[in-house]
C-alpha cells in the first residue's frame, strides 16, 4: 500500500485556531494583506473555507488574530536596570518585528479587539513607567508617543521610494536637480551626506524622545500608583 503523501497527511491535521491563524501570518508576511481572504486561506490549508468559520468569526476575527500574533513577537524586558533601558528595547524590538511583518504597522493602530498578546504589550509599558514616577497621565502620553515615533518611523522606513543601498546614488541624482543659489541649505546638507549611505535615525530620535520624556517625568507630579 502507498504511504499517504505529507501534503495529503496535512490537509487531514485537524484544524485549530492556532493553525489557523499561523497559516494566514505565513501569507500576509509572504504576498501582502491584500491577498488575504478566507477562499484563498482555505485552499492554502486543503480545506473549504467554511471551515475557518468554525475556528474564527469572521475576516475581521483573522485579521485581529495575527496582528496579535505580531504583537506577541515584541519583546518587553522584565527586568532592566531603567524605565529608559527597557523602553529602549521595547522600542527597538517592535522595529524590528514591525519591519519583519511590513502589513502589520497600519493593523496595529487601527484593531478596535484588543488580544491577549497586545493586552500584556500595554500592560507592561504602562507599568514600567508608572513604576518609573509616570502619573497615570503622564504614562499614557509617554505610551502613545513612543508608539506613534515607532510607527511613523516604520512606515516611512518601509515607503522609501528606493534601496537603502542606492541613498549615495539617489543624493547625487537629487543633487544635479537641486540649484545651489536657490536652495543653498539643502544643497549644502544632500552634498554633505553622499558618500556616508543610508542613515538610519531611529535610534538618534528615540533617545531624544527618551530623554524628553525623562526630563518631563522629574518635572511631573509622583503617581500615586
Amino acid at each position: 500500500m502507498t504511504p499517504p503523501s505529507s501534503s495529503s497527511a496535512e490537509r487531514r491535521e485537524p484544524l485549530n485556531r492556532q493553525r489557523v491563524l499561523l497559516a494566514a501570518l505565513k501569507m500576509a508576511d509572504e504576498e501582502g494583506l491584500e491577498v488575504l481572504s478566507m477562499r484563498r486561506l482555505g485552499q492554502a490549508l486543503g480545506v473549504e473555507a467554511m471551515s475557518l468559520y468554525k475556528h474564527v468569526s469572521n475576516k475581521d476575527d483573522l485579521l485581529d488574530g495575527i496582528t496579535d500574533l505580531v504583537v506577541g513577537e515584541i519583546e518587553i524586558p522584565a527586568k532592566a536596570a531603567t524605565w529608559k533601558e527597557a523602553m529602549r528595547a521595547r522600542a527597538i524590538s517592535a522595529h524590528q518585528v514591525l519591519l519583519r511583518h511590513r502589513w502589520a504597522t497600519v493593523m496595529m493602530g487601527s484593531r478596535l479587539r484588543l488580544g491577549p498578546s497586545m493586552l500584556r504589550y500595554v500592560d507592561l509599558t504602562l507599568g514600567w513607567l508608572l513604576e518609573a514616577g509616570f502619573s497615570e497621565d503622564l504614562a499614557v502620553d509617554a505610551w502613545h508617543t513612543m508608539d506613534s515615533f515607532i510607527y511613523g518611523y516604520t512606515l516611512q522606513e518601509l515607503n522609501l521610494p528606493f534601496d537603502q543601498a542606492q541613498s549615495d546614488e539617489v543624493a547625487t541624482g537629487f543633487l544635479q536637480n537641486l540649484p545651489a543659489e536657490q536652495f543653498p541649505h539643502f544643497h549644502r546638507v544632500v552634498r554633505n551626506i553622499i558618500g556616508q549611505g543610508y542613515r538610519d535615525n531611529f535610534d538618534f530620535g528615540l533617545e531624544l524622545l527618551l530623554e524628553g520624556l525623562e526630563a518631563r517625568r522629574k518635572n511631573h507630579p509622583l503617581s500615586p500608583y
